[in-house]
């Protein structure tokens, strides 16, 4: 599935993206804040693509004109979610390499990836995490139309060999449809 936006291709991650992808992951302001480890080679960026970015739903987030990978958008449906949700829920994650911080990127990619989830995948409510101190991941949500649901705290995150706290916010389909009006 390829998703578009104004500005924005949301397409499946190829592994010909790895040394793009190692260029971004390896920024130490990147990973460890979204909740995954730097990486540690272009050959270790080529294995997270066949293991992880490979997933249904996961996409390399592109410019459009510029089939560049410049991060990273997806859903985790049900039960391979991080949240405890429902199998109709999914729970949203993504990330931007730093030298695209601050140019609306990526909540122009949640919005897109929010309308395919509902419209396309009937899903009845998005879930979104960001852990604390994460604010630039905060804004996205608050951008997005998601809204505070719970804080967990003391949550062991065995990715990045940490304990954090980190924040759930949602917006169910009919929220959605009502901010679309």
């Amino acid at each position: 599935m390829i998703l578009e936006t104004t500005r924005l291709v949301l397409r499946p991650w190829k592994e010909t993206d790895a040394e793009k992808l190692y260029e971004y992951a390896k920024d130490p302001l990147v990973g460890p804040i979204a909740g995954w480890p730097v990486h540690t080679s272009v050959e270790n960026s080529r294995d997270i693509i066949r293991e992880v970015l490979s997933a249904d739903e996961t996409y390399a987030v592109t410019i459009k004109n510029d089939d560049t990978a410049v991060g990273s958008i997806g859903l985790l449906i049900g039960d391979r979610s991080n949240l405890d949700i429902h199998a109709d829920e999914a729970e949203i994650g993504y990330w931007i390499g730093v030298p695209h911080w601050g140019q609306g990127f990526i909540p122009e990619g949640v919005c897109g990836l929010m309308r395919y989830a509902f419209d396309t995948l009937d899903i009845a409510t998005l879930w979104c995490g960001y852990f604390d101190g994460n604010e630039k991941s905060k804004r996205v949500n608050e951008k997005c139309g998601f809204r505070f649901h719970h804080t967990e705290r003391n949550k062991e995150w065995p990715l990045i060999n940490a304990v954090k706290t980190q924040h759930v916010t949602c917006i169910t389909k009919q929220e959605w449809k009502q901010l679309q009006n």
